[in-house]
């Protein structure tokens, strides 16, 4: 995996798209400059959710932007995507590895600075960590927001590349840059935004010149 991957990470949540299909909202997206797609779908079926990433799939994949599945690693192989992000509670890295692959790009949740620590060991591509700023979006997390100052003390106790997730808007980004992180993962930002490829557009600008 290459870490500018990383930089502006969208994930999915059909429920924002204020109306809008998912694929043009993901199109317009990767037009902004979207670097990385995961496919979250807490709802679907399995015979949907594997249309739905073979669908994403082959929009992305000319376009050179990887798609990864939030949890579901047999969706993930029946759509021959790029790879995986899971949580604390899902399948262990370990056992995705193996399932998915050298080659497969792995993420993995971290909420709090014990779960950050832990997996050093895993065999992970990248931690999505979070959540920085109070979020609605996500309603399991445990412990407190870490804020750019936790960002940078998480930077320091670990060498695995880095996702900011939870509560990031555009005003925030240039201090969440600033802290180190490789990227910044979005939902409501981008799913939700008038324009996605604008909003897009925005984060990976000030993503870029908050460096």
């Amino acid at each position: 995996m290459n870490v500018r991957d990383l930089l502006v990470y969208l994930v999915t949540d059909r429920a924002l798209c204020l109306g809008r299909s998912l694929e043009e909202v993901v199109a317009e997206a990767v037009a902004g400059g979207c670097t990385m797609v995961q496919l979250r779908e807490k709802e679907a079926d399995t015979g949907e959710f594997v249309d739905l990433a073979r669908r994403l799939h082959a929009l992305l994949k000319p376009r050179g932007v990887p798609l990864l599945i939030n949890d579901r690693v047999d969706v993930a192989l029946a759509a021959g995507v790029e790879g995986v992000h899971v949580g604390q509670s899902d399948m262990s890295p370990a056992d995705v590895r193996r399932l998915v692959g050298g080659s497969a790009i792995v993420g993995l949740s971290v909420d709090t600075e014990a779960e950050l620590l832990a997996a050093r060991s895993e065999p992970v591509d990248y931690l999505g960590i979070g959540p920085v700023y109070p979020t609605q979006t996500k309603k399991d997390v445990k412990g407190t927001p870490w804020g750019p100052e936790g960002l940078r003390r998480a930077m320091g106790m670990t060498s695995i590349p880095l996702v900011a997730i939870g509560g990031v808007h555009l005003a925030h980004v240039p201090a969440v840059a600033a802290s180190g992180v490789a990227g910044i993962a979005v939902v409501s930002e981008i799913c939700s935004a008038p324009s996605p490829r604008e909003a897009a557009e925005a984060l990976v600008r000030s993503m870029r010149g908050g460096r």
